[in-house]
């Protein structure tokens, strides 16, 4: 697991297509399961804060600011590897979860699956986004 620095290839800004907001996906998924937690976006910034620091960093569009996950529920994501995908539009970021990735109290936010054709869910809360967040708005 990675807890140092990484300075980023000048090559890997040549490669990351940021799309006309300067944004582009970056999925999380857990680096020794496989489980993948969430789908958040990332702009030059957020990749490189989370490079330097070791933390994963997002660029949140409704907060129109960088988002340092966990940074108000301290369910914090460190970086074990960046990956980008073969055209370049997509990163894969595998972490290492401290808790839960997902603002519902989830594990993962992908906890709806569409089984015999109804929506259901196939995971519960582990904690209650009141205790996660503090009352506060998420």
């Amino acid at each position: 697991m990675s807890a140092h620095a990484i300075t980023p290839p000048a090559s890997l800004w040549d490669v990351i297509r940021f799309d006309a907001a300067g944004l582009v996906p970056a999925i999380a998924q857990q680096h020794d399961t496989g489980e993948v937690l969430m789908l958040a976006w990332m702009n030059r910034d957020a990749v490189a804060e989370s490079l330097a620091t070791g933390r994963v960093c997002y660029f949140s569009r409704s907060r129109g600011r960088l988002w340092r996950k966990g940074e108000s529920s301290g369910q914090v994501q460190h970086l074990v590897e960046l990956r980008v995908d073969c055209d370049g539009d997509a990163l894969l970021v595998l972490v290492n979860q401290t808790g839960v990735a997902c603002h519902t109290g989830r594990r993962a936010c992908f906890y709806r699956a569409v089984r015999d054709g109804a929506l259901v869910e196939i995971a519960a809360p582990e904690i209650d986004p009141a205790v996660l967040y503090g009352g506060a708005d998420v």
